[in-house]
């Protein structure tokens, strides 16, 4: 690859939207729930389907479920997106993600969750 071509994905990478949101990991054999943030939403789907495929652990509150059920059973769910704004800086996408993260714990208050 020369040093063109590097630097040309180099930049497309930096300049690529990102997505980040509030997602929750449904246990669907007890109906529970993992609900968390991330900044990399593309990111943390293939973790949790790298998960699947391997069998290895994926969070350690619903550690125990996963291994009991061998990683069967548990669904991905995206529950809302956020695309971080151009010159937003890390930090501040951290704390827009975290009040998305309230306004989802008020919503299932009344949910079972890890």
């Amino acid at each position: 690859m020369s040093r063109t071509d590097r630097s040309a994905l180099q930049a497309q990478y930096k300049d690529r939207e990102i997505i980040g949101g509030v997602y929750a990991i449904r246990n669907t054999l007890t109906n529970r729930l993992l609900v968390d943030t991330t900044a990399d939403l593309r990111g943390m789907k293939n973790r949790f389907a790298f998960a699947l495929r391997t069998g290895s652990g994926l969070h350690l509150k619903l550690q125990k479920d996963w291994d009991a059920q061998k990683g069967e059973g548990f669904a991905f769910e995206v529950l809302e997106e956020l695309v971080k704004s151009e010159g937003s800086t890390p930090a501040a996408f951290q704390e827009e993600l975290d009040l998305l993260m309230e306004m989802w714990d008020e919503k299932l208050s009344g949910q079972d969750r890890y």
